[in-house]
């Protein structure tokens, strides 16, 4: 008869820091895993999870809880911000123009 495996649960501080140990230099997925005895796998299921921020378990940052629709609404801010910065620079180099043929 063949016995189930049971699943485990890891709370997600053990997960953050997991994912944590694997980020930093000279260590990988497999050795960190190795070390926690769990499988490299899971430390990449679980970078993937906070990266994309869908789970509702993995969606607070610092306390703050944030949705898929605060990711919509974030994603136009930044692309917002990217054109006023643009705009900004733009205008930079029209008023030095300006100023040297003013001379």
């Amino acid at each position: 008869m063949s016995q189930k495996k049971q699943k485990q649960s890891y709370t997600e501080e053990f997960r953050r820091e997991a994912v944590r140990r694997a980020d930093q230099k000279g260590n990988t997925n497999a050795s960190v895993a190795e070390e926690l005895g769990i499988s490299a796998q899971q430390i990449y299921n679980w970078r993937r999870q906070f990266n994309r921020l869908t789970d509702k378990q993995f969606s607070s940052i610092n306390g703050v809880q944030f949705k898929t629709t605060d990711s919509a609404e974030m994603k136009r801010l930044k692309q917002e911000l990217a054109d006023l910065k643009e705009e900004n620079e733009f205008l930079k180099k029209a008023a030095a123009y300006f100023a040297k043929n003013q001379e």
